[in-house]
């Protein structure tokens, strides 16, 4: 699959000395929906703005479907749809309106099937005569997507697109997003809510202090750096662990009740089965044996702490 967003060495330095990228490197494939994670202030919407134009990068460049995001900025922008995080709406133009003009801004020849359609994809066709200032905030969250949508772009870039929505939203905003990938489109969005990232996402990065520290297949990611556990659950309290269980690196509850083993499952011998050899060789008797691995948040937890 080829790329159709290639970022090479792409770095933002303000005038205050901030340096909010540093030597960002990425490339995005075609049909692809790609989930950006990181704290606030990581860098995720100045790297989304040096894409779209936005911002200007201090060093590096950025290819979008081979064309350069400077030299060629008009070609790159009509490729590109963003919806960003702010609500910047007018407030006496209509929703149908606003679509239309933002269509024509492209060039893009009337097409009002089209329009009627995306509206009704967005839960606005009985909106659509109503004017901007009337609308809800989640409302105007789906006009912003409406007009980022309506020139029928590429590749659409998501800023937090359901930060401050109601459940209704976000969940007709993921069904869209899975329309719009099996149409072709390319998906890069950034969300503080990381199991719609691990719902959703084919490839997942985590920015943090301007820097990509990695960006990788959702379920390699969860295989290469979560861990599994085996909480043994015993039938009777114990004040510690016996000494032939030394060998194992465990915790136990403070209740005395549960005993958990950490391991990596990409070991062919995780040790499992000489525990619970142990454990009963110790005279615990085993109430539960319960396992669990490490889920999305937790990786992404650990990963900024370090």
């Amino acid at each position: 699959m080829s790329s159709i967003v290639s970022i090479s060495r792409l770095s933002k330095v303000y005038a205050s000395g901030h340096h909010a990228l540093k030597d960002v490197s990425l490339d995005i494939k075609s049909g692809e929906i790609v989930a950006l994670l990181g704290p606030n202030g990581a860098g995720k919407t100045t790297l989304i703005s040096a894409i779209c134009g936005i911002v200007n990068p201090s060093s590096g460049s950025v290819t979008v479907d081979g064309y350069d995001i400077v030299d060629d900025y008009r070609i790159t922008r009509s490729l590109i749809g963003l919806v960003p995080q702010e609500l910047t709406l007018g407030s006496f133009d209509t929703v149908w309106d606003t679509l239309c003009f933002s269509r024509g801004l492209f060039g893009k020849q009337p097409a009002p099937d089209f329009i009627e359609q995306l509206l009704k994809d967005l839960s606005l066709w009985d909106k659509k005569d109503s004017e901007l200032m009337t609308l809800s905030g989640g409302m105007k969250r789906r006009v912003l997507i409406g007009k980022a949508l309506v020139h029928e772009p590429r590749v659409l870039f998501l800023d937090e697109p359901t930060a401050g929505v109601d459940v209704e939203l976000r969940k007709d905003m993921w069904e869209l997003v899975r329309k719009l990938r099996e149409s072709g489109v390319t998906i890069v969005l950034t969300t503080h809510y990381i199991e719609e990232a691990e719902e959703i996402a084919d490839r997942v990065g985590v920015i943090n202090n301007g820097e990509l520290l990695l960006i990788d297949d959702k379920q390699a990611l969860m295989q290469k750096l979560g861990k599994k556990q085996v909480v043994v659950e015993l039938k009777e309290t114990v004040a510690q662990l016996p000494e032939i269980l030394s060998k194992w690196s465990l915790e136990l509850s403070d209740d005395g009740q549960r005993i958990t083993y950490s391991y990596d499952p990409r070991n062919q011998h995780t040790g499992i089965a000489g525990l619970l050899s142990a454990i009963s060789d110790a005279g615990l008797l085993l109430k539960d044996i319960q396992t669990s691995q490490s889920s999305l948040e937790e990786i992404f937890i650990n990963l900024v702490k370090k």
